[in-house]
């Protein structure tokens, strides 16, 4: 059946493309939050949620929110890891785990935490590019690590 290997590839090639763009998001996000470029992920009228971190939806409130993070978390790595990614047509969506290391502002000073989660992901495709819809995600932990490299980590 020529069409199913096809579709197969085409399948294949769109879950790389959703990889692409997470991966693409934890970058900006790890360059000291990048707001224009997060929010260029996302289609207009996109939704990013995180519990305690609140919903922001569209570009511009997805901006907003990430300028005021870049002042609050000055550091992080964001290890996005397992996808689990479903393709239909030109919608998918995505579960993913993340750890993130990071160094916050509290009270004026530097703390280092952990932070653990999993995202719950929708996607569309666009004029053939692959977009967020909506970004949610779930919060296990934002704790303080017990040891500290806020005052030793290269930003």
């Amino acid at each position: 059946m020529p069409g199913s290997e096809q579709q197969r590839l085409a399948q294949l090639e769109a879950i790389e493309a959703i990889k692409q763009l997470k991966y693409r998001y934890c970058a900006y996000c790890d360059d000291k939050y990048n707001p224009s470029g997060i929010a260029a992920l996302f289609t207009e009228d996109g939704i990013w949620e995180g519990e305690s971190f609140g919903q922001h939806v569209g570009r511009a409130a997805i901006t907003a929110h990430f300028q005021r993070v870049s002042g609050e978390i000055v550091f992080a790595a964001h290890l996005a890891l397992n996808p689990i990614i479903e393709v239909d047509d030109d919608t998918a969506t995505g579960k993913w785990r993340l750890i993130m290391p990071a160094t916050v502002i509290t009270s004026g000073i530097k703390e280092a935490r952990w932070l653990l989660g999993a995202y719950d992901d929708h996607y569309v495709r666009v004029d053939g590019v692959w977009m967020f819809k909506r970004l949610s995600f779930h919060i296990n932990f934002y704790s303080p690590h017990a040891g500290n490299w806020a005052e030793s980590a290269v930003e």
